[in-house]
């Protein structure tokens, strides 16, 4: 039997962007993109070990109940697993320790930043040094961003890329760090791997709409030192076909992929080469 790209999504409780996830996984050249529901994975029905890249999907996790998914961040670190003596938090640091993949996209971003699973400075999953607030407007930005990439980041999503235009829909995106010697370190590691930015794609920008949320350094999307585990508040999964893009009719040389495709696509080629 040949070997599978086995992408899984978690949903539940609030999630909204599992579909259009999934639907990206399988694109990009997924064999395998299953959509589960969080329930299965705690009654130990379905189990992370199975598969090589885990996707946790935008919404409103918990009706963001204690801030941007602190409720869900709180059920994946401490619930435990029917008929197993491990948490749910253990098969999830089992499969970063297998070198697999974990992308968060919005909700799965604010979840991932304050499980501690980013920006897991010197290795460290278990410790929240960041946040994601609300935004600086005062409300819901649901609009298109262009993001920089930052060419010497580790991350393996963005490999190739210069600049990315993804639509942004979120009342609590402004990232914010613990202390000064946290941004320090993103920083210098090159770890922060998208920034909001103008059209020219040439410069991080402050400036408002461009940065939708006032984001500390323009920061978008973040990633570990491995450059596997990855999340952003922008929706790559919205745009993987140019019918998605804002301006298609208009725009009659646009690409047949959509932008946000590139992201899912460098995953699985990275899978096939080095997991498979």
């Amino acid at each position: 039997m040949a070997k599978e790209v086995r992408s899984l999504v978690i949903t539940g409780n609030g999630t909204n962007c599992e579909r259009e996830v999934a639907n990206a996984c399988r694109l990009a050249g997924a064999e395998v993109a299953d959509i589960v529901h969080i329930a299965e994975l705690l009654a130990g029905r379905v189990r992370l070990d199975d598969y090589h890249f885990l996707n946790l999907a935008g919404g409103f996790l918990d009706g963001d109940d204690l801030g941007s998914a602190k409720a869900g961040a709180n059920r994946l670190r401490h619930a435990p697993v029917k008929g197993s003596a491990e948490s749910l938090a253990d098969q999830l640091y089992r499969f970063i320790e297998a070198g697999k993949l974990v992308m968060g996209v919005c909700n799965g971003f604010q979840l991932m930043v304050k499980m501690g699973l980013l920006p897991a400075l010197g290795g460290d999953f278990r410790t929240q040094t960041a946040t994601l607030t609300h935004n600086d407007s005062g409300r819901f930005e649901d609009r298109w961003t262009y993001l920089k990439v930052d060419p010497a980041s580790p991350c393996i999503y963005t490999r190739g890329l210069t600049g990315i235009y993804l639509p942004v829909r979120h009342g609590e995106g402004k990232f914010l760090v613990r202390e000064p010697q946290v941004l320090e370190r993103i920083e210098s590691a090159h770890l922060a791997v998208l920034k909001y930015c103008a059209a020219d794609y040439a410069a991080p920008t402050m400036e408002y709409p461009l940065n939708p949320n006032g984001s500390t350094n323009a920061i978008a999307g973040v990633c570990d030192a491995s450059g596997r585990i990855f999340g952003l508040m922008p929706h790559p999964e919205a745009y993987v076909h140019r019918t998605h893009h804002p301006r298609w009719t208009r725009e009659e040389e646009l690409p047949e992929e959509g932008m946000g495709l590139w992201l899912y696509r460098n995953a699985v080629d990275f899978i096939r080469k080095e997991l498979l």
